[in-house]
């Protein structure tokens, strides 16, 4: 047999959660006697993934970030381009996308993959004039199209051209094995956390405006007024996590709330908790709520959450417009109507297994 078609995945910065898990996920699960992935980040930094992407075979390479250099960013992306001669370049980036694919389109690559995997709110300030001065160039330098719902495929290349078929929707798939409700392991993981007798509210989410934590924060300030004895687990690490610190800290809220920053353990963590709660303002899809639901937990999200990620009768929607209060009182009550149970058949009839849809991924690549 002869050599891997060799991809280069460019992921942005790894934060263990979204784009970085997605593409983690397709690469431990695709055959990679036939697909192999490198990955190109940003940042310099060793990030927890480096070393088990090198065990499976591929190469990591590091990138100046847009935000620091954008012109030593796009050197960089043409060298590694144009060095190693990929045959598809797919691009994670959303409306950034536009700039390692002009390098790729520069360097030569015949495929040139743009993958949405966010929206836009117009409350995010700078960020979102971005996202939306990018926007119609979205479609000036890929070969083909991909995103992880059809929400997150009409925002970045408009509706006319998702109806025209040209966008493929790639489904961010689980591990519905390492997700699965295990009684065990939620008993070790309240132990060793020290919550054995608590009422556990989890999120899992960078710490940035679109993943809501500081309202978040008003929930659970509600819920711990209704019941001292909750607490709530934030995994996760970003630039406004001190600032969520100093609001916990300001609502005497500190031995209440744990931060645990980046983990690797995010599907033992879900066992530890009752009910998971995600108040984005926005989501390309919210894969973590998937996870929340193969984990067998009562899920209550926002109104942004597409319709894709309720696949089971685990997850509720409720309204960013309502009150705190009123968030803190559906949870409750979520909380106590659903036992834990396996909800594997349900997710796996929905498309979003791991096993099935690494198999349809690496079929597309072969294709292309």
């Amino acid at each position: 047999m002869g050599e891997p078609i060799r991809i280069a995945q460019v992921v942005g910065p790894v934060v263990l959660g979204g784009v970085d898990t997605m593409v983690m996920n397709y690469y431990r699960h695709i055959d990679r006697s036939k697909v192999q992935f490198d990955f190109i980040m940003d940042g310099y930094e060793k990030t927890p993934i480096d070393d088990e992407i090198r065990a499976l075979g591929g190469r990591v390479y590091k990138v100046e970030p847009y935000a620091k250099n954008i012109v030593k960013s796009m050197r960089q992306y043409y060298r590694i381009f144009r060095e190693n001669r990929y045959p598809i370049v797919h691009c994670h980036m959303n409306t950034l996308s536009v700039f390692p694919l002009f390098e790729a389109w520069r360097a030569g690559v015949p495929v040139r993959i743009a993958h949405s995997h966010s929206t836009a709110v117009k409350s995010e300030g700078t960020r979102t004039t971005i996202k939306y001065m990018l926007r119609p160039f979205s479609k000036l330098f890929p070969t083909d199209y991909c995103a992880c719902s059809e929400y997150a495929g009409r925002w970045l290349f408009g509706d006319k051209f998702f109806d025209s078929g040209k966008v493929r929707v790639i489904k961010n798939a689980i591990d519905l094995e390492r997700f699965s409700f295990k009684p065990q392991v939620r008993t070790q993981m309240r132990e060793k956390l020290g919550i054995e007798n608590k009422f556990v509210v989890g999120h899992v989410g960078r710490f940035m405006y679109q993943k809501n934590h500081d309202f978040l924060i008003d929930i659970f300030d509600e819920i711990h007024k209704q019941n001292p004895n909750s607490i709530l687990l934030l995994i996760g690490d970003g630039p406004l996590k001190k600032q969520i610190q100093e609001k916990v800290d300001k609502l005497g809220l500190t031995n209440s709330v744990q931060f645990l920053g980046l983990r690797r353990d995010v599907p033992d963590l879900l066992q530890a908790m009752d009910v998971f709660v995600f108040p984005s303002h926005y989501e390309g899809l919210g894969i973590v709520a998937i996870e929340a639901q193969a984990a067998g937990l009562p899920t209550i999200v926002s109104e942004a959450i597409p319709k894709e990620t309720h696949i089971t009768k685990l997850l509720s929607y409720a309204n960013l417009s309502q009150t705190p209060a009123n968030w803190a009182q559906k949870i409750v009550c979520c909380a106590n109507d659903f036992p834990r149970t396996n909800m594997h058949q349900e997710i796996e009839k929905s498309g979003f297994d791991i096993q099935n849809a690494a198999k349809e991924l690496e079929k597309l690549y072969i294709g292309m």
